[in-house]
């Protein structure tokens, strides 16, 4: 077919875009087979690197300006491949910088039937597969947790700091829960304890709830720290803190409330009189409402891995860990924590070549560092041999 005469409007829903449509969707596809092959190809680069200024004055041909009428479908078609050319492969077995390293093919094609059924996640009205599909996935997590049915609740939000939001949000209405009525004005002056470790996510959502960033105190604490912390990915004694937390009448953030705490009982969206179980409508105890369907790439992911799936491939990345630590400890030319300015200096010709991606930051005293993230399937310890000797190469005449 020759794309360059048909628009958008030549697809479905028109009466005569079948066709059209399916061939469109198919070399779609086939863009996506190739970076998903290249994505898996040790010697393919990581990014065509380029600066911000050259991706606004437009690269051969690859136009990010909004036009006023509509382009052809071939065009869309090449946007689409130099889209992903000029994209980070974050599925690339030598990609190591933040938390989404890797490619699950079966992810994958969660995300595509998630975006095909195009729904919300506020009421089961509009998601009924969904909305039962999160409370059993959530219902297995609190198991493996050991926690009961009526001692647990939870919800899927975009990420980390959301999250800490809702943690906030409930330990405060625990609290006080005149505040949800009467707000700020109507409280004493209260304080938030958080480790020193903890994501900076946590002050942020202090400011937005109007408790004050002078308001949060942090903990000091040893070199394993918080529940999970984002750099260390270290774990705080949670009984020892638990006890202080009941001594003291303090509320400890591994919530529960979420509902009483956030709900309105918007009259056009929660009826309590629909004609099925409304307990069902997650939306009133979410602060967005409308949530993206995150839920069906997990839970497929589940069905293809099982549960001792995951733990298998949580393993393999504890031992790529250990075999990393092992390997640095031997050599004379690495410390685990480095005392000069040399990281940023790594990564920028790293990244500029696109042979491998790791991230770094500062911690406390300590200057920037490499911190290595493993959540990529494709990764093998001949990766982690390749980074080392990158960095190696790279770090020698600096």
């Amino acid at each position: 077919l020759q794309f360059m005469f048909f628009r958008s409007l030549d697809l479905l829903p028109n009466k005569d875009g079948k066709d059209l449509t399916k061939s469109f969707l198919l070399q779609v596809v086939n863009i996506l087979l190739h970076y998903i092959k290249k994505s898996f190809d040790v010697k393919s680069k990581i990014l065509d690197f380029h600066h911000p200024h050259q991706l606004l004055q437009g690269l051969e041909g690859f136009n990010l300006e909004l036009s006023d009428h509509p382009e052809s479908l071939e065009q869309l078609l090449v946007d689409c491949t130099d889209t992903l050319k000029y994209s980070v492969k974050t599925g690339h077995p030598r990609y190591f910088n933040q938390l989404s390293s890797g490619l699950d093919i079966i992810g994958l094609a969660g995300e595509w039937l998630t975006a095909a059924a195009n729904t919300n996640m506020f009421t089961y009205e509009i998601a009924p597969v969904f909305t039962i599909m999160e409370k059993i996935l959530l219902k297995k997590m609190h198991e493996i947790i050991g926690w009961g049915e009526i001692e647990a609740d939870g919800i899927f939000s975009p990420g980390g700091s959301i999250s800490n939001l809702y943690g906030i949000l409930v330990a405060r209405y625990k609290q006080y829960p005149e505040v949800k009525i009467k707000g700020m004005t109507a409280l004493p002056c209260i304080a938030l304890f958080v480790s020193e470790q903890g994501h900076y996510s946590v002050k942020k959502a202090a400011a937005l709830l109007g408790i004050g960033t002078d308001n949060v105190i942090e903990v000091k604490c040893d070199e394993s720290a918080t529940a999970g912390s984002t750099v260390f990915g270290a774990f705080d004694p949670l009984q020892d803190i638990a006890d202080i937390c009941k001594k003291h009448k303090l509320w400890m953030h591994v919530d529960g409330l979420l509902e009483a705490c956030n709900q309105m009982q918007a009259g056009y969206l929660f009826q309590p009189d629909k004609l099925y179980n409304v307990d069902f409508d997650t939306g009133d105890k979410a602060i967005q409402c409308g949530r993206h369907v995150d839920i069906f790439k997990l839970w497929l992911m589940w069905k293809a891995k099982g549960t001792c799936g995951f733990e298998v491939q949580i393993n393999r990345y504890m031992e790529l860990a250990n075999y990393l630590y092992k390997i640095l400890k031997k050599k004379d030319n690495f410390k685990l924590v480095l005392d000069s300015e040399i990281a940023p200096k790594i990564k920028a010709q790293m990244t500029e070549e696109g042979t491998a991606m790791i991230s770094y930051q500062p911690c406390g005293d300590n200057v920037n560092f490499f911190r290595m993230v493993f959540s990529n399937p494709a990764t093998r310890q001949t990766d982690i041999d390749y980074l080392i000797d990158e960095i190696e190469r790279l770090g020698k005449d600096l």
